[in-house]
C-alpha cells in the first residue's frame, strides 16, 4: 500500500446515472444502495449532484437525494458535489442545509458550484441567466451569512433552522470557482478537467491565494476523478466506457444517453470527432489492477498535496462497479467492513 494513499482520505460523489434497460427513479435507487456500500467500507463522505433536465441523470434535487442517502446510512458523511449556487436563492439554499444538518447532526457538508443550466431554456425554467454565474462570489457571502447571521443583502431576513447551524462548504473548482475558495477560505474541490498540469498549477494557486476565515483555518484539497480497480487492466479500463462515450455523445448531440454496456460501447463505429471526444474523456482516468491503481493514485496524491479523493466512477455494470469500490478501499486500508 502506498504511504501517500494509507494518509488520504476516500470518499465517492455518485451522478444517479441512468443504464440502458432501466430508468430514472432506479438510477436513484442505486445511488442509495451505493451509499450504503460505501458506509460498510469505510469511505468518509458521500456526495450527491445536480442536473437539470440532462437525460440520463436523474439527480435533480441534491438536497431531497442527500436526506434520502443520510436517512438510509448512519455514519458516513452526505453532501452534494454540488448544488449549483446560480440556479438558487442563497436564502432557501441555506434553509435547506439548515434542515439537514438538523435532522442528521454532524454529518452534512454542503458542496457548491457556480455552473447554470446549460442550455437557454433550462436557464429561463429556473429563471436564471449566464450572468448569474458572475455572481457567485456574492451569492457565497449571503448564503453562508445566514449561517452565522451576519448576511446583509437582506436586513432582518434570517434561514431558520440554519442560524448558529455549522456546515462544512466546499467550493467545486469551475472556471473562477479556485479563486473564490481561496478568498472565501473554503475547501476546494477540483478534477483534472483541462489536464493534470493545470489542475497542479490551479492548486498551486488556491494555495497561494487561500484566506484563512471561521470556516477553515489552513487550504483544504479534494482532487476528484474516476477510479476503477479490477483484475486485469483491461477489465478496469473496460469499466469506465459507458461514461466516456456518454460523455462524447453529449458533446455532439446535447443529451446523456443511458449508460450502455461496456461490450456495446466498444463495438461502435465512432465518427472523427466522436473518437477524439471520447478518448478526452477517458483523459485523467485511473485505472488498473490494484498494484496499478495504487501506484497513480499515490502519484497522484503525492503530486497535488491533496487532503482527500473523491471518486466519481459511473458505469454499467453495479457488480463490477461495487467490485471497484471494494477493492480500492483494501488497498486504501480503509477499516475492514464488519464480517468482511
Amino acid at each position: 500500500m502506498s504511504p501517500v494513499i494509507a494518509t488520504t482520505r476516500l470518499s465517492v460523489l455518485d451522478r444517479s446515472r441512468v443504464r440502458a434497460g432501466h430508468d430514472g427513479p432506479q438510477a436513484l435507487r442505486d445511488t442509495v444502495a451505493l451509499a450504503r456500500e460505501a458506509e460498510r467500507l469505510g469511505y468518509h463522505r458521500f456526495w450527491v449532484s445536480e442536473h437539470h433536465s440532462v437525460p440520463g441523470v436523474a439527480g435533480s434535487a441534491p438536497a431531497v437525494l442527500a436526506a434520502a442517502v443520510a436517512s438510509a446510512t448512519s455514519t458516513i458523511r452526505v453532501g452534494t458535489g454540488g448544488v449549483m449556487l446560480p440556479n438558487h436563492q442563497p436564502l432557501v439554499v441555506a434553509e435547506q442545509f439548515g434542515v439537514l444538518e438538523s435532522l442528521f447532526p454532524g454529518r452534512i457538508d454542503m458542496g457548491l458550484g457556480r455552473s447554470v443550466g446549460f442550455t437557454d431554456g433550462i436557464r429561463k425554467a429556473l429563471g436564471r441567466g449566464k450572468e448569474d454565474a458572475d455572481d457567485f462570489g456574492a451569492q457565497l457571502t449571503e448564503l453562508l451569512g445566514y449561517f452565522d447571521g451576519t448576511q446583509r443583502a437582506h436586513p432582518q431576513v434570517h434561514a431558520h433552522p440554519t442560524e448558529g447551524l455549522t456546515v462544512p462548504a466546499f467550493v467545486l473548482a469551475t472556471g473562477k470557482g479556485a479563486r473564490v475558495a481561496a478568498e472565501a477560505g473554503l475547501a476546494l474541490v477540483i478534477a483534472d478537467v483541462r489536464g493534470q498540469e493545470a489542475m497542479l498549477r490551479a492548486i498551486d494557486d488556491y494555495r497561494a491565494a487561500f484566506r484563512p476565515s471561521p470556516h477553515l483555518e489552513r487550504p483544504y484539497v479534494v482532487v476528484s476523478g474516476a477510479v476503477a480497480v479490477a483484475d486485469t487492466t483491461e477489465a478496469a479500463r473496460r469499466l469506465l466506457l459507458p461514461e466516456a462515450w456518454s460523455t462524447a455523445y453529449s458533446r455532439t448531440r446535447g443529451a446523456f444517453p443511458p449508460l450502455s454496456p461496456p461490450e456495446e460501447v466498444a463495438a461502435l463505429d465512432m465518427t472523427e470527432r466522436e473518437r477524439t471526444l471520447f478518448d478526452d474523456a477517458q483523459r485523467g482516468q485511473l485505472y488498473g489492477t490494484d498494484e496499478e491503481v495504487a501506484d497513480a493514485l499515490g502519484t497522484l496524491m503525492a503530486r497535488s498535496g491533496a487532503d482527500e479523493f473523491l471518486v466519481t466512477t459511473s458505469t454499467y455494470d453495479r457488480e463490477a462497479l461495487f467490485g471497484s469500490y471494494r477493492a480500492l478501499a483494501r488497498l486504501a486500508g480503509l477499516p475492514a467492513p464488519a464480517g468482511a
